[in-house]
């Protein structure tokens, strides 16, 4: 039984979790009927201007522990809060590894937050296409401020960088992230840098590390560029959180009302060929020609009979509906 788009739009208007919750579902499932009744909704849904920002770090900086605590504080002062976690998934069952809100359970049980972890299910750097989808229905929601946690450090942050207003790395100090982010590129598309865990004995330590930071970042940039505020916070202590929160306001004071419009308009063009990738991906699938000499490929491949190269052009054959036998080798 397909959903009922209109009772679904009506719930999503009201603010109810329930609505909210299937809704997501929606955009994140692959079957193609769900994929329609997505598509359906999405473009009945009154676009939203939520501050959209991403945050990152390398695994145990302290994600989740800064969102809880940035989370918290908005909602304390009128906002309403929606978290989109994408966690690894699993091998064996394709579902969420880590579990967001049993690490924000304080921030879940706020009636003004909403938190969602999606399982990357394998998609480029663990951010999953319907990541954008969700903040369009969060935002019709209701929700003025949306935050998007990714997986970790490499190509996701590049890919979320893309679908959000501010970007927000987290880092710590005597950790080298400082030069193995700026040489990995994650720092140079960072518009807030935050050393977390400034608390106790480390407090020292992470200011200098934030003014290395600072330093390197100028150097990296050039001076005709404006870099990134670097800042010192401990999320767990709860200093220092709405220092970061002022920076991100501050960079979208620097875009400006035209900068924004601007960046989310590109965004929005880089976004429709994600989905037409995604969509040729998803038809790549389910082609019966594909689907037909799927083993017969896999078994030349993995035996060495067959180089991948020529593979990928048997498979691609098959599915122009252009399919020749497999070559002689």
């Amino acid at each position: 039984m397909a959903p009922d788009v209109d009772a679904l739009l009506e719930g999503i208007r009201a603010g109810r979790r329930a609505a909210i919750s299937q809704a997501i579902t929606l955009v994140e499932s692959t079957s193609p009927r769900h994929r329609a009744v997505a598509r359906d909704l999405l473009t009945r849904l009154e676009p939203g201007r939520a501050v959209r920002v991403g945050i990152s770090g390398v695994p145990g900086v302290g994600k989740s522990t800064f969102i809880e605590a940035l989370g918290t504080r908005l909602t304390a002062a009128g906002h309403r809060v929606g978290v989109l976690a994408v966690d690894p998934s699993s091998i064996r069952t394709g579902g969420s590894v880590l579990g967001d809100k049993t690490r924000m359970a304080r921030l879940a049980t706020d009636p003004a937050a909403y938190i969602r972890a999606s399982p990357s299910a394998g998609t480029l750097g663990g951010v999953a296409r319907a990541t954008v989808q969700a903040m369009m229905v969060l935002e019709a929601a209701g929700y003025d401020v949306v935050l998007v946690e990714t997986v970790g450090v490499g190509q996701s942050e590049v890919t979320v960088a893309g679908m959000v207003d501010t970007f927000v790395f987290l880092t710590l100090a005597r950790t080298g992230d400082q030069l193995q982010g700026i040489k990995k590129g994650i720092l140079e598309i960072a518009d807030v840098i935050a050393v977390n865990k400034a608390d106790g004995d480390r407090q020292q330590e992470a200011r200098v590390a934030a003014r290395d930071l600072a330093g390197a970042l100028r150097l990296v940039r050039g001076t005709g560029e404006r870099a990134p505020s670097v800042v010192t916070c401990s999320a767990l202590e709860d200093t220092g959180v709405d220092d970061v929160w002022a920076r991100v306001l501050e960079h979208r004071d620097h875009l400006g009302e035209e900068g924004l419009a601007r960046k989310r308009a590109e965004q929005q063009l880089d976004f429709t060929w994600a989905l037409v990738r995604d969509e040729l991906d998803q038809r790549l699938r389910r082609s019966p020609a594909v689907r037909a000499i799927r083993a017969e490929v896999r078994d030349a491949v993995l035996s060495g009979e067959l180089p991948a190269t020529v593979a990928a052009d048997r498979v691609l054959a098959a599915y122009d509906g252009d399919a020749e036998p497999l070559p002689p080798v």
